[in-house]
């Protein structure tokens, strides 16, 4: 279940998942974001059986909190089910955003970017993640514009944001 929402972030009720996306129906989300002391961002790439952008890179993870569910939680359980460790949180900003993705779904999602702080290599949940690399963030601004392919279509309109917010 997503959680439904208005432009507000305002609960209005709860839906499927996938109907959710069919219908593409605001619902909330968020989007972690680890970074190291070396200001390189941790990107996962998605496993190659998940039922949209599979074999994609993308941010350190992403999901939807549960119904009761503060996103901080959500994210840091999200967090330690895909990348195996837990950190601290910090809600850097959010935003609304709509994308089609890539099997006639579509994400329209007010989505929370959270910020955390991890040195070292993640233990990956190969169910959810297939690699995983730490990436200079400026190299991943240029790849970005050359290899867009290569990324989820949400990571590239998210990234554009959280970049101008680093640095």
């Amino acid at each position: 279940m997503v959680i439904l929402v208005d432009d507000n972030d305002n609960q209005l009720g709860l839906m499927e998942k996938i109907e959710a996306h069919e219908k593409a129906l605001l619902h909330r989300a968020f989007s972690v974001f680890i970074l190291n002391d070396n200001k390189q961002l941790l990107l996962q790439k998605r496993a190659l059986n998940k039922y949209h952008s599979p074999g994609l890179w993308t941010n350190t993870c992403c999901s939807h909190p549960r119904d009761g569910e503060s996103v901080i939680d959500a994210g840091i359980r999200r967090l330690d089910e895909e990348m195996g460790f837990k950190t601290q949180l910090n809600n850097l900003f959010s935003f609304v955003y709509k994308a089609r993705l890539d099997n006639g779904l579509t994400e329209h999602e007010y989505d929370h970017v959270l910020l955390g702080k991890y040195n070292k290599d993640p233990l990956i949940n190969e169910l959810e993640v297939c690699d995983w690399k730490w990436v200079d963030l400026d190299a991943l601004s240029n790849d970005l514009v050359i290899n867009p392919k290569s990324y989820t279509v949400w990571f590239k309109i998210i990234f554009e944001k959280f970049y101008k917010n680093i640095n």
